[in-house]
């Protein structure tokens, strides 16, 4: 199965179609898992959707053979071959690098500012920020007081933003997860166990 939900099914070539019916069929609880671990995984970019904060997407069909993508402003064009949906994998995989790019110059427009803000309202300082792609968080913060930040981060809610740079501030003062953390978390964002669950329902990557 592909990461697109498209299934093939691989035979020995003088097999009949009746084998591969059966083998399908009963794969049918195992199908059922890789689709939804893939549900979850894969995001379909879709004409008109926002992108971060202020980008938007357009998807245009044309003669073309392959998938290009181009960003003016703030509008990202993707133009797909007429031979192929705008959901396909190959113009999807096409768009990400140019999505990658928005949300880096919307993160280096906005993190920064935010989290100045926020360590300056709520007492907190840090060494400097960094920025990055990682799949399995949406930031960390050094032991130095350095604080990575997931540009993805500008895929989410403005509420839940402010959760996350609050998380990694309140790491400069407690670097753990211990009830001591958790306390200093709760006296700046009273509500941080509905948006932790908010968050674990989302993806820091595309």
């Amino acid at each position: 199965m592909k990461e697109d939900g498209t299934l093939s099914v691989t035979m020995p070539r003088f097999a009949s179609i009746r084998s591969a019916e059966e083998l399908v069929e009963s794969s049918r609880e195992q199908i059922r898992k890789w689709r939804t671990k893939y549900a979850r995984k894969t995001t379909i970019f879709n004409d008109g959707d926002k992108v971060g904060q202020s980008h938007v997407l357009r998807f245009v069909s044309s003669p073309r053979a392959a998938p290009s993508v181009t960003t003016r402003g703030l509008t990202i064009t993707v133009e797909y071959p007429e031979t192929l949906f705008h959901s396909d994998a190959k113009v999807q995989k096409a768009l990400k690098p140019h999505l990658e790019k928005a949300l880096q110059k919307e993160a280096r427009a906005y993190l920064p500012r935010r989290l100045k803000y926020l360590a300056d309202e709520y007492g907190f300082s840090y060494l400097r920020v960094r920025y990055g792609t990682q799949k399995g968080r949406w930031g960390s913060c050094s032991s130095r007081g350095t604080i990575s930040l997931n540009v993805g981060l500008m895929l989410l809610d403005t509420d839940l933003i402010d959760y996350v740079l609050l998380h990694e501030l309140c790491h400069t003062k407690q670097m753990n997860h211990s009830a001591k953390f958790w306390s200093l978390v709760e006296s700046c964002v009273p509500d941080y166990k509905a948006k932790r669950k908010i968050l674990k329902s989302q993806q820091p990557s595309l």
